[in-house]
């Protein structure tokens, strides 16, 4: 590569300016110094360079789970000291446990008032349906093979974050978000039992074809990905403004044009696939808006489901309107100028349409809760505007700052769930 990952530019060569080898007349003589190591990350394919900070970045999040379970008592999912197998089943991975063994229940449950219960109709199916397929393949367990699989996706969704951030950023801060998507720190979810590493990678290539205009192998990427994790609506609504734009500011080929079109519709009926296939299966045609908001039961600002309205009665629960016109007029003001920033602009129309549709998207449905920081995984080429600064101080904090984030939200949301809403991860 060109550029290290902690500054903007190095030196080439493998000479000092002095004529010496790096690393020499260190302390530790034939030792390699950092500048061997950025030397040797420049000259490796990139493919390599980010399969070795993947690597390394699984390495040392594994290490804090490990030290942080072996100082955790009893919890609802596994006695005192869990080991990785174990830590890796809590919370939501439970229920894509149960629908690989027991499938989706015919009739929704009930509450002794009629609403709606906990159940497997709010999780998507193409993660638990894909590790029961290879269960009964290899006869690996299903504990052991989940993690396998999301590991595997994880590495592709790096390896395909790459490719994405290349098509607008030079070589250097494509590698440094890519550290930073690694580190992230949310970024444990990408070796647990969950759908994200899944949908993330699903994602991300289907941001990438459609940034090569390559619409016609977009159609499967996103058919899997609709029935990975909820991002549908948030992705026609992308895909609907991005045909827009190329009608009004591109030059249109008639085939490139029929088949843009064709992806804009099918994205729209994919968004709908998963609630029409749980009302056909439950005969409830709200089976899957209903067994969503079952969760929110618990939260004192319960919505009804209405766009929108869940942030505000989230707000409006503070007893404080002032403080929810503030809080409202800071969002709409930081993300407007986020967007417009310079280093956002540096990663094209296409990425900061689908940016732009997704915040639209998760203001408009989800609850604000600790689950939403999981929720922010689909906005990670974000990343790639942050890591356009140069600045080595700039640099280093973002990577401080991603791992010590990350080690207070497993020990806060992954382990500690004695927090109510605002603790589920």
């Amino acid at each position: 590569m060109t550029e290290d990952l902690l500054a903007g530019s190095a030196p080439p060569g493998d000479l000092e300016p002095s004529g010496r080898t790096p690393g020499n007349g260190s302390k530790f003589a034939g030792a390699p110094g950092l500048r061997d190591i950025l030397v040797l990350v420049r000259v490796l394919p990139a493919w390599l360079s980010v399969t070795a900070i993947w690597l390394a970045s699984r390495v040392i999040t594994t290490i804090v789970m490990e030290a942080f379970a072996a100082s955790k008592g009893r919890t609802y999912w596994a006695g005192p000291h869990p080991n990785y197998l174990q830590l890796a089943e809590f919370w939501d991975s439970g229920w894509y446990h149960r629908i690989a063994v027991q499938g989706y229940p015919s009739t929704l449950p009930l509450s002794t008032t009629g609403h709606v219960l906990d159940n497997t109709w709010a999780f998507y199916p193409a993660y638990p349906e894909f590790v029961r397929a290879l269960t009964a393949v290899t006869g690996i367990s299903w504990d052991l093979l989940a993690i396998i699989v999301s590991l595997g996706f994880s590495l592709a969704g790096a390896l395909m974050f790459h490719r994405l951030m290349r098509l607008s950023l030079p070589p250097g801060p494509s590698l440094f978000a890519v550290l930073l998507l690694c580190i992230a720190p949310l970024s444990a979810i990408q070796q647990v039992a969950y759908a994200e590493s899944m949908g993330a990678f699903l994602l991300t290539l289907s941001l990438y074809l459609v940034m090569r205009r390559q619409y016609v192998w977009l159609l499967p990427v996103m058919a899997v990905m609709d029935l990975t994790r909820p991002v549908g609506p948030a992705f026609a609504l992308f895909l609907v403004v991005h045909v827009v734009c190329r009608l009004v500011q591109e030059p249109f080929t008639r085939k490139s044009r029929s088949a843009a079109f064709f992806a804009a519709s099918f994205s729209i009926a994919m968004a709908a696939a998963w609630p029409v296939i749980a009302w056909a299966s439950t005969g409830s045609v709200t089976a899957y808006i209903d067994s969503e908001l079952a969760w929110r039961a618990r939260h004192a600002a319960a919505s009804n489901g209405m766009p929108f309205e869940a942030w505000f009665a989230a707000l409006w629960n503070l007893h404080a309107p002032v403080i929810e016109f503030l809080v409202v007029a800071a969002m709409v003001g930081f993300t407007s100028l986020l967007f417009f920033s310079r280093t956002v602009r540096r990663l094209g129309t296409d990425l900061r349409m689908w940016l732009g549709a997704y915040a639209i998207y998760l203001v408009a449905v989800f609850l604000p809760q600790s689950s939403t920081f999981r929720l922010l995984v689909p906005m990670s080429p974000l990343l790639g505007a942050a890591a356009v600064p140069r600045s080595r101080l700039w640099r280093l904090g973002l990577v401080v700052g991603s791992l010590g984030l990350q080690c207070l939200w497993i020990w806060f949301a992954w382990l500690d769930h004695g927090g109510g809403v605002w603790s589920p991860p």
